[in-house]
């Protein structure tokens, strides 16, 4: 624990209002920011003007965005993490070998953390970049990523995520979505059917260490033109497990 005499409390709460825009809400308001970090309307009101003066956030009078000066405090750890620089070049040629994008990501709690990313096309709504993160319940690379935990903490974790439906195909019951991801731990890969996003599909493999522990997720997102999800299985898996099989040569 840190001593109390140690701890800044100011810089606590400007990270929480930072973490409060995420790429399903990237426009918030005052109340919506105060409501999301369970600070007061006018502490939340001083944070938010503080990021706006410094250049980390625009306003527009009644919602704040936050500007592309935020991916200073992250963009450069991640491009500096000894996996995100070796898996990139593999994840490059996946990319132009199958002709769509590719991503790692990790896991953080309830939600996957994108490390390095290959696009081919434009297949999401939003963007995705090295720091995005999406909920780990409804996504392929999260799905993999949490069958390698004890199936006790994958449930801890599934049950404290927001099941809110992003879709009409959106799994929103823990024990259903537990099934899918025992599934996954017994498969090797997870399978994605627009439970994201409308019209996207996406199939992941675990990353492994050479002591065969999980370290990280690889996925291909694609548009769902196949007559079925498990399509992908014979389009792209040979590709994506050939990566998973190389990479494990060489991470320790």
């Amino acid at each position: 624990m840190v001593n109390k005499t140690d701890f800044i409390a100011s810089l606590a709460k400007g990270l929480s209002v930072i973490e409060a825009f995420r790429a399903e809400h990237p426009r918030l308001a005052i109340a919506e920011v105060a409501e999301r970090t369970g600070l007061d309307r006018a502490t939340a009101r001083r944070c938010l003007l503080t990021l706006h003066e410094l250049g980390y956030a625009d306003y527009d009078g009644k919602f704040f965005t936050l500007t592309p000066r935020v991916l200073r405090l992250g963009m450069g750890t991640l491009a500096a993490l000894p996996l995100a620089q070796l898996v990139q070049p593999w994840l490059d040629q996946l990319s132009e070998q199958i002709g769509q994008s590719t991503s790692v990501a990790i896991l953080d709690e309830t939600e996957i953390v994108y490390l390095a990313r290959a696009a081919q096309r434009r297949v999401m709504s939003i963007g995705l970049l090295p720091g995005s993160r999406l909920p780990a319940h409804c996504t392929s690379l999260g799905r993999v990523l949490l069958a390698a935990l004890p199936e006790a903490e994958a449930r801890a974790r599934v049950e404290r995520a927001d099941l809110s439906p992003r879709t009409p195909f959106s799994l929103t019951s823990p024990d259903e979505i537990m099934l899918r991801i025992a599934k996954a731990r017994t498969g090797g890969h997870a399978l994605i059917d627009q439970e994201v996003e409308l019209g996207l599909r996406s199939i992941a493999v675990p990353i492994l260490g050479s002591s065969g522990r999980v370290v990280a997720a690889l996925n291909t997102g694609v548009a769902a033109v196949q007559n079925a999800a498990t399509d992908l299985e014979a389009l792209y898996l040979p590709a994506l497990l050939k990566v998973q099989d190389g990479l494990r040569r060489v991470l320790h």
